[in-house]
């Protein structure tokens, strides 16, 4: 059995955040998720905001200024959490652990890869995203050193009802995953407080990585979709970057018996309303050739395929071409169903002039516009404050370079909507 080894969170907190247990005791979390706490979430997740204040000044009295902080904060936590499971209303959170934490959508994919049916682990566990997915799996293991983790995540498998869960507070590095048939882990990427996306620095560190994987050699390391990885690692391990809600959200790197394609890049998305994801896998940097002149459709490839560098192999299927060398908008007479493809219908080219620009979104009434950029340096924000719109009519702009010159596409956006930003969006550059 592993050792029960406390020691400094594995995920380092800014100073000021609310969920840091240096100023919040690991006793404040206990009470969190014990029966005594229900009572006074259930009564503030029954509280409009109007009358959060007069709650507070009440809770304050009973429960004392850090408890009555712990409930306001994590029922919004909660609410928050909503976009990533379906119950959250029952589990527990701290703001950065929500942030780093896997969707249900994305970790219910992973968990069948995951060497399902047999005894896994799941190392730096957090608040137990990836970990109850692989319940539904068969046993599993959590581990995670930060006591705070540790509390929340047993709680949250005890509140969804995950029997084959086992959460322990330990150092991961010392774990014994080879009496594992497989093993994720999710490296801090940020131990010192600040976004890295050098491997060798993370917390495991790369040599803790290495040393681990020597032990155990199916593993699936989840990283931020920038991650710098080992050229060591590109001739024998799987990189699979997953996207989600319009955002490329991690990438994993399979080893051994759970890699599918050694070698290759893949690019996974989950499109809203579709029972599977789409896929495709290749090799990357295959060139796109320019179009002779813009077509009907600008296409913008899903976050996760550019992240993966298999814009080309999406163009050479559709036979599309590139509006301009080295950019990532695509351009075809035809129109397109493809759930990693945003389709915009062409209105008109136009110069980048403000008040070129301010005519044509008068003319026709725009007064919810999407801009959009590639190859350019400019602000989309900025660009949309010049515009002064007004109108019911809804566009999309997209700068970019056409044949040397910088130019504005006007156009419609075709099929799904802009993806909605969430605050409790995957932090797909941290961790």
């Amino acid at each position: 059995m592993t050792p029960i080894i406390p020691g400094k969170p594995s995920n380092a907190r800014p100073p000021g955040d609310s969920s840091d247990w240096h100023t919040t005791g690991i006793e404040d979390y206990r009470w969190l998720v014990s029966p005594e706490a229900e009572r006074w979430l259930e009564i503030a997740a029954g509280t409009n905001d109007k009358s959060l204040v007069q709650l507070t000044l009440a809770l304050r009295k009973d429960l004392g200024p850090t408890r009555t902080h712990l409930v306001i904060a994590q029922t919004e936590l909660r609410r928050r959490a909503r976009v990533k499971f379906q119950r959250a209303d029952r589990m527990f959170f701290t703001r950065q652990l929500l942030e780093q934490a896997t969707d249900e959508t994305i970790a219910a994919y992973k968990a069948r890869r995951l060497a399902a049916g047999e005894r896994r682990a799941d190392l730096c566990c957090g608040i137990g995203g990836d970990l109850m997915a692989m319940a539904h799996h068969g046993p599993v293991v959590g581990i995670d050193r930060d006591p705070v983790a540790w509390v929340l995540a047993e709680a949250n498998c005890q509140a969804v009802g995950l029997a084959n869960a086992e959460v322990r507070l330990a150092d991961a590095c010392v774990s014994c995953v080879e009496a594992f048939a497989a093993w994720h882990i999710d490296p801090d990427r940020r131990p010192q407080g600040k976004r890295t996306t050098r491997v060798e620095v993370h917390e495991p560190d790369l040599a803790a990585l290495e040393r681990l994987l020597s032990r155990n050699p199916n593993a699936a390391l989840k990283l931020a979709p920038a991650a710098e990885l080992p050229e060591a690692w590109r001739q024998t391990a799987e990189f699979e970057w997953l996207g989600s809600r319009g955002e490329c959200r991690q990438q994993m790197v399979w080893f051994r018996d759970l890699a599918r394609y050694p070698g290759r890049r893949t690019a996974t998305v989950f499109a809203a309303g579709s029972a599977e994801p789409r896929t495709i896998s290749g090799n990357a940097d295959l060139e796109v050739p320019p179009a002779a002149s813009l077509g009907r459709y600008v296409y913008e490839p899903h976050a996760a395929v550019l992240a993966a560098g298999l814009t080309g192999i999406l163009a050479d299927a559709h036979s599309l071409h590139s509006v301009s060398p080295g950019i990532a908008y695509l351009t075809g007479d035809r129109l397109l169903s493809d759930p990693v493809l945003a389709c915009f219908e062409v209105t008109e080219v136009l110069p980048l002039d403000p008040k070129h620009l301010r005519d044509a979104v008068r003319e026709r009434g725009i007064g919810n516009l999407e801009v959009k950029k590639r190859g350019v340096k400019i602000d989309p924000e900025e660009v949309r404050k010049q515009l002064h719109l007004r109108g019911d009519q809804a566009a999309a702009l997209l700068i970019t370079p056409i044949k040397k010159k910088v130019a504005a596409i006007l156009a419609k956006r075709v099929g799904a909507a802009a993806p909605e930003k969430h605050p409790a969006g995957e932090d797909h550059d941290a961790g």
